[in-house]
């Protein structure tokens, strides 16, 4: 156990430091702008983007790092069960609801058309659709053993998905002004559309905390789609496991915790309890902020897993169908948005 601590240290110590620069540059905003401008968990993703770019993290360096943006990453998620009742949700109403299931349906449909116009090869093309329509690299992950995904497969649909996540984290808060939106509008269109729960966080906590709310609530719902997809093309995909080199080497159903993730299930039994009134009053703030803090480290160690220059290696039509999905989804986001009358 030790030993595997320490094999973690060093990984994690300088995700901590970017997170520390972060936060200071932060500071640095509102010190001098009045406002930050750029939130700290939005610097810490462009921090660990500009290093990652000029320094490769070794052996020495990748397991922490890699701890970072995943367990630390579902364990902030977990604890912000605590920011949000059930209540909440109930407000989201049966027409939002299920209008999300229709736009995660819809969102596969176009993706998986799209792909396959600019030619790209049929695995790939599930991979893209189910990444942008669901939850980014969670869903690829998950996706990719069902269909017999190669790994050249796999590490492009993940590498684009990575940076345009990133983009669409930075440029959706500038379509607040642009499209006059609220900031509940705001909110479900972040959780329509950016691809990872804590990246939805950096896009909606500038702009307000009920955009934060509402946007991690409808994320949520829609990751929970990740389920019910995986387990229907598993029911599908025979035919693309056979032949395949995975299935060659032993392919499988599967497993629970891949169609429902831990951490949401973490997250709801968190929620429940906080409904229940059984978390004291005086620890929610506190729960929140570590939660916050938390997601800001897991931030960085995403930041230092993007390599821009793999971009290049993936291909005209992979961005190109990548790009054109998330267009898509984004105009089909607004429409659910202006067909509700939401407020």
């Amino acid at each position: 156990m030790i030993d595997h601590l320490k094999n973690l240290l060093p990984g994690i110590v300088v995700c901590i430091g970017v997170t520390a620069a972060a936060m200071l540059l932060q500071t640095v905003e509102v010190h001098f702008a009045g406002q930050p401008y750029l939130e700290a968990l939005v610097l810490a993703i462009l921090l660990g983007v500009a290093i990652r770019t000029a320094w490769h993290p070794g052996p020495r360096w990748q397991p922490g790092v890699a701890f970072s943006a995943k367990f630390v990453l579902e364990l902030a998620i977990v604890m912000l069960g605590a920011s949000v009742s059930v209540t909440t949700i109930l407000a989201l109403g049966p027409v939002l609801i299920f209008g999300i299931a229709g736009i995660v349906a819809m969102a596969i449909g176009s993706s998986y058309t799209i792909a396959r116009a600019l030619g790209l090869p049929l695995r790939m093309s599930i991979l893209v659709a189910c990444g942008n329509s669901i939850c980014g690299n969670s869903a690829i992950a998950a996706v990719a053993p069902v269909i017999g995904a190669d790994s050249d497969d796999v590490a492009s649909s993940i590498s684009f998905t990575a940076v345009l996540g990133v983009v669409v984290v930075l440029g959706l808060p500038l379509l607040v002004p642009i499209l006059h939106l609220s900031l509940t509008q705001y909110g479900v269109l972040a959780g329509l559309t950016v691809y990872a729960v804590p990246q939805v966080l950096a896009a909606t906590l500038p702009i307000g905390e009920l955009s934060n709310q509402v946007g991690t609530v409808i994320k949520l719902v829609r990751v929970l789609m990740l389920g019910p997809v995986v387990l229907g093309i598993s029911l599908f995909a025979r035919s693309l496991r056979a032949g395949s080199a995975r299935d060659r080497s032993g392919s499988r159903a599967p497993r629970l915790q891949e169609l429902v993730p831990w951490f949401i299930i973490g997250f709801l039994v968190v929620l429940i309890v906080r409904s229940l009134g059984l978390i004291p009053q005086g620890l929610l703030h506190p729960i929140t902020r570590a939660a916050s803090l938390l997601t800001t480290v897991a931030m960085a160690a995403l930041g230092l897993g993007v390599d821009v220059r793999i971009v290049a290696r993936t291909g005209a039509r992979v961005t190109l169908a990548v790009t054109a999905s998330l267009i898509v989804l984004g105009i089909m986001s607004y429409g659910l948005i202006r067909l509700t009358g939401m407020p």
